[in-house]
């Protein structure tokens, strides 16, 4: 698998652990082991622009997925096929305030949405409270299974 991380936040993060996590929950979803994705960490105003820009919603947020090839996740008989899966994009600085009011660090906030954005680059959506629980519940076990395997 073909993960970037690139932190132009200025906040320190573990970017080998996000490499990681994004490997775990793509080989978990049965994503061909040639697909690409990049997570890009960025600033307050970097973010509030691509925010605006994408969501035509006013400010900065904490996660923004962009997929590409619109791949879908496999299965151990089917995987998806090779392909560009995408663009996450974090914001260290509104996950920090998250974390805090969370009562987590700031690392394992940036581990949820990592995987949050990753399923929304693999199809997944919350718009509907059926789709939401089924997001929210795949989200949590793949940060239980990899903080589990990580360790």
């Amino acid at each position: 698998m073909s993960v970037d991380v690139l932190n132009e936040s200025g906040v320190a993060v573990d970017e080998a652990r996000l490499a990681r996590l994004v490997a775990f929950d793509l080989e978990a979803l049965f994503v061909h082991s040639e697909a690409e994705v990049s997570v890009v960490l960025v600033e307050v105003a970097a973010m509030e622009q691509l925010h605006v820009q994408w969501m035509d919603e006013p400010g900065p947020t904490d996660v923004l997925s962009f997929p590409m090839d619109e791949l879908r996740p496999g299965t151990s008989e089917k995987p998806t096929p090779a392909g560009l899966l995408g663009d996450i994009v974090l914001c260290p600085a509104v996950a920090e305030t998250q974390a805090a009011e969370a009562g987590h660090s700031l690392m394992a906030e940036l581990e949820l949405l990592t995987t949050h954005g990753m399923l929304h680059l693999l199809g997944f959506d919350h718009a509907e409270p059926a789709e939401r629980d089924e997001m929210f519940a795949l989200q949590d076990e793949l940060l239980l299974r990899f903080r589990a395997a990580d360790a």
